[in-house]
């Protein structure tokens, strides 16, 4: 029988009963009990009713499960838990009505306190381990133990052994969120300076495909599919190999950019886009042309619609972020969308992103890290300290140091020096562990200076300051130090000299770098065996650099490092969308041979027929053919010359001469001349 029945029989109201055990029930509280006893009109309750729904539900604390189940055994428990207590309950019958007993008497008791004490209690109970027993908490620990081994397993912890991959995969993680430059924008100025009114109406909104890397814009012409896919090449230890592919189509348009590049007419170029208005290369063209005229956002909007493109032809288990994914830069489709990346980072760079410009350095390095075709790591490192990203920095240059000589580059050399002065700086760091950075910092810039002196003049000019005449009359930095230095070794200095000068110019690290010359002299006075080990090492090795250097310091336009690059470097023609390809690429199409004419050992004649007729040969030139070839050939030519004769005579006799109507005018001026 029911509480209701037992009440009604035994002639009780509803809310004046004292608390009972056996009237509990688990669907009543104390709360519903009094807001039921206190009837009011249907008028008064019906605005209400929602709102009093909220606070029964937020108040009714007295339930058994909302206790229990919710905040125990959704946070603790275990699956393997609840099937224990399943089977538990299962053979031990007479234990669980004790329990449900023992439930019942906790929950009375909890009803005697007040509201606060009860919410005091709940925050207890959350906090508290729910396995009373030794028995019970021995399977979490197990659970816990192989959770964690499983995790290792995977390979989904940062630390581990000497394997470079899974360092490189952690040093390499991008995030989505940082590819957006208004993730830095509202973190600098605020969500309303950058956004202000940018929201488009509901009325006149487009959608469009959702994107990571550009937000497409309502000024762009209409996507359609311009013959871009990816394809899966093969899957090898857990790295996916992808590639582009062009399609039939657009290859008949790719050749028509390369007439269009060798016309030198940048009008033939957007005539094309006008037709085609997603072709990749033509839109990096045409980027170009327009940075050089200084239209940067029209240059910047051409590279952000290439880049969505792109990101609309992805393969669906190509991945940005998981470092996973890898393009081969020998094949030509491919090089597009590195270019079309290094582009839209130095854009971002010149904005005043850096945070998210050295996110997509890490994409274009994740890549292809081992091959590294557009030297990401000679950037990474400013971009790093530009962000004051100073712990992936070290982290990445301890990493990388075993397999790819980290510090054998100036920009790693001096950049990590620098990065851990601007730790020791730091106001929250204890003085101990200040003096420890601080002690890592000048060792580690003497012995850049001492493996890279060529770098202290040129940085010095750079940052408009005059150094001290013991430094500039020694001849450790004098001039020799920059004469005799490999031209390899000139190349990566001056890039570096040209790309960080601004990182030096503050106040302390100038005092920092003056206190660290003056020990490298004196070093170098005292004969210290490190100055003559790296003397040796600067002879042999940094003789000449790898094409990837070169192609790097071309797509920096950086003025003191191009003006280093070797003369079989600046002799050959650039071509701004893909600049110094590889030597041995992997071409899946080529383009068809065009007729060249050279008009040297033409007539004016030959010429002009030639511009009626394309086919028409007046000298005939050597042949090598057979007597019969010789023939045919020589009967062709005179039937075209009779083709042409007979288009000029038809061409004669049409033409007629007409003399201009006159009309008999009675206004005419008498002394208007005929």
């Amino acid at each position: 029988m029911s509480s209701r029945a037992l009440r009604r029989l035994k002639g009780k109201q509803r809310g004046q009963e004292a608390l009972d055990l056996g009237d509990l029930t688990l669907g009543d509280s104390p709360e519903e009990q009094l807001d039921t006893a206190n009837v009011s009109p249907p008028t008064e309750r019906k605005p209400n009713n929602r709102k009093s729904k909220k606070n029964k539900a937020q108040k009714n604390f007295s339930n058994i499960f909302e206790l229990i189940c919710d905040a125990d055994e959704t946070e603790k428990n275990s699956p393997d838990e609840e099937a224990e207590k399943q089977g538990e309950n299962k053979t031990s019958g007479p234990e669980k009505n004790d329990n449900r007993d023992a439930d019942k008497s906790e929950e009375a008791s909890s009803k005697s306190l007040s509201g606060d004490r009860v919410k005091k209690k709940k925050k207890k109970k959350k906090t508290k381990a729910t396995p009373e027993s030794g028995q019970d908490a021995a399977p979490d620990d197990d659970i816990d133990v192989l959770l964690q081994n499983l995790e290792q397993s995977n390979g989904f912890s940062l630390q581990t052994e000497d394997c470079g991959a899974q360092d490189r995969r952690s040093v390499l993680h991008v995030e989505h969120r940082n590819l957006n430059p208004e993730t830095e924008l509202k973190r600098y100025f605020g969500a309303r300076a950058v956004q202000g009114d940018q929201r488009p109406r509901q009325r006149n909104r487009q959608f469009h495909r959702s994107t990571w890397m550009t937000s497409p814009k309502d000024s762009w012409p209409r996507f359609s599919r311009p013959g871009i896919s990816m394809t899966l090449l093969q899957s090898k230890d857990g790295i996916q190999y992808f590639s582009f592919e062009h399609s039939r189509d657009y290859q008949q348009v790719q050749f028509k950019f390369l007439d269009a590049v060798e016309s030198m007419d940048p009008n033939n170029i957007v005539a094309l886009l006008q037709l085609n208005p997603y072709h990749i290369d033509s839109l990096l063209q045409l980027s170009d042309v327009c940075r050089i005229q200084e239209d940067q956002e029209m240059a910047r909007d051409l590279i952000e619609r290439a880049l969505y493109s792109f990101e609309c032809a992805f393969h669906p288990l190509f991945s940005l972020t998981s470092g996973t994914s890898r393009l081969d830069y020998l094949r030509p489709e491919n090089r597009a969308f590195y270019l079309a990346l290094y582009k839209h980072m130095m854009f971002l760079e010149k904005r005043g992103c850096p945070r998210t410009a050295l996110e997509y350095c890490k994409l274009i390095l994740s890549l292809d890290p081992d091959a590294d075709p557009l030297c990401m790591l000679l950037l990474i490192d400013f971009l790093m300290l530009r962000s004051r990203e100073y712990q992936p920095l070290l982290q990445l240059y301890q990493d990388w140091e075993v397999h790819r000589n980290l510090s054998q580059l100036p920009n790693f050399a001096f950049s990590s020096a620098l990065c851990y002065f601007h730790i020791s700086q730091q106001e929250d760091l204890d003085p101990e562990e200040s003096n420890k950075q601080r002690h890592k910092a000048d060792v580690m810039l003497q012995n850049a200076l001492i493996m890279f002196p060529g770098v202290l003049m040129p940085l010095l000019d750079l940052c408009t300051v005059q150094p001290d005449t013991t430094v500039t009359s020694h001849a450790f930095f004098g001039p020799k130090s920059q004469i005799g230095q490999p031209p390899a070794l000139a190349e990566l200095t001056t890039l570096y000299v040209g790309r960080t000068c601004s990182l030096w110019r503050e106040a302390a690290v100038m005092l920092w770098l003056e206190e660290s010359v003056t020990e490298v002299l004196r070093r170098v006075d005292a004969k210290d065996p490190l100055v003559e080990d790296c003397q040796n090492k600067r002879k042999q090795r940094y003789q000449s650099a790898p094409r990837n250097i070169h192609r790097h310091v071309l797509l920096s336009e950086i003025k003191e490092a191009t003006s280093s690059l070797p003369l079989e470097v600046t002799s050959q023609p650039v071509m701004s969308f893909d600049p110094l390809p590889p030597l041995d690429s992997v071409i899946s199409y080529t383009r068809p041979e065009r007729q060249h004419v050279g008009a040297s050992n033409e007539s004016t004649l030959s010429l002009f027929f030639r511009s009626l007729l394309p086919n028409f040969n007046l000298q005939g030139g050597p042949r090598q053919e057979g007597d019969m070839e010789v023939a045919r050939a020589g009967q062709e030519l005179n039937q075209e010359v009779d083709r042409l004769m007979v288009a000029m005579r038809e061409m004669l006799a049409n033409i007629r001469f007409q003399e201009p109507p006159r009309e008999d005018n009675p206004y005419r001026d008498e002394e208007e001349w005929d």
